[in-house]
């Protein structure tokens, strides 16, 4: 049995509800926790741990550098104490500096795992520059599940998905879109995402205090299948982030055709080719990304070219192409 610890969510899924569920086509498989609370999901997962601690083959953790650093930390200590191995998988953008800042705790959870993988070439060397050895594993996406269109000559129908988080710097999509609306009365944003620490009221009275507020639509968090659908409504994709992994939304945005324009930051120059399947801008230029979009809006050869190559990406991160990947490490380990 193997169980799979990370933040379970009812509306938004993260990884071990996606991930967690395809291997349950392979293996038996338990995933922990959708406790909301952080102290409490903290105790449902030693409780989940204990309680499955003579079955139990292997342990999967997401990781990240914030709160979840600690479960990880903790499925460390309570793997060694029972003699179960684990493997966390390495998300985070920000880790490569979390690793920096505490190298003894970083040691005893990297150090003793008998895997460390990730969804990003980013973070898989800085890695092993800090001398943890890691595999490189994308996330995947259900690619039968995203409808492709193709994205020729467009619209400024605007749409961001993300959760609203200040590391995710929503406020630069309003200041884009400010600008972009000037320009254009038929233009519009939609941003879809759960809050995740207040910004999604700040960036609410940035729209209104804009004079906004009638042409940005916040939806909250939605189940994946209900932005796919809006997504057929809109025609370019920004992400504003200031540091980043391998977002899963972006590989998303590309299966469904999406012109995109990313701030370059983290992961993302390993995912998005500038000019080829996407547009970079630097962090937190908003007056670049504005710029991006307007070319996009006045060049229908480029945005059929990334709408195209953002597909041929995508299809590179198709489940049935990275499952194999994943029964190789685990069979490593189950033996």
């Amino acid at each position: 049995m193997i169980l799979y610890l990370g933040n379970k969510k009812s509306v938004t899924p993260s990884n071990v509800d996606t991930l967690g569920e395809q291997l349950k086509d392979m293996y038996d498989v338990v995933t922990c926790s959708e406790v909301p609370n952080k102290i409490v999901r903290f105790l449902d997962m030693i409780r989940y741990i204990i309680k499955y601690r003579k079955e139990c083959k292997l342990m999967i953790v997401d990781t990240y550098s914030t709160w979840n650093f600690y479960y990880a930390l903790m499925t460390a200590f309570f793997g060694k104490l029972f003699g179960i191995p684990y493997i966390p998988i390495l998300h985070g953008g920000n880790l490569p500096e979390k690793i920096r800042k505490d190298p003894k705790m970083s040691k005893y959870l990297f150090g003793g795992s008998v895997a460390n993988i990730t969804p990003s070439i980013y973070l898989k060397e800085a890695f092993e520059k800090e001398g943890y050895k890691t595999l490189y594993i994308p996330n995947n996406i259900e690619l039968e599940k995203y409808k492709f269109k193709l994205r020729e000559k467009i619209e400024p129908k605007i749409l961001f998905v993300r959760s609203f988080a200040k590391i995710y710097n929503t406020p630069m999509a309003i200041k884009v879109f400010e600008s972009i609306a000037k320009k254009y009365p038929n233009a519009s944003l939609c941003m879809v995402g759960p809050d995740r620490d207040g910004s999604l009221e700040s960036t609410k009275a940035l729209a209104k205090k804009a004079g906004l507020e009638d042409r940005v639509i916040f939806t909250g968090g939605l189940p994946k299948e209900e932005w796919i659908a809006l997504a057929k409504d809109y025609d370019i994709f920004i992400n504003t982030t200031n540091f980043d992994n391998l977002p899963v939304s972006i590989v998303e945005a590309m299966a469904l055709g999406f012109p995109i324009v990313s701030t370059n930051v983290g992961g993302l120059a390993y995912l998005i080719e500038d000019g080829v399947d996407g547009l970079m801008v630097d962090k937190n230029d908003h007056e670049e990304m504005i710029q991006k979009i307007e070319e996009l809006l006045n060049n229908p050869n480029l945005c059929k070219n990334l709408s195209t190559n953002a597909r041929k990406k995508a299809d590179t991160y198709a489940w049935n192409v990275i499952k194999e990947q994943w029964d190789t490490v685990i069979k490593g380990v189950i033996k």
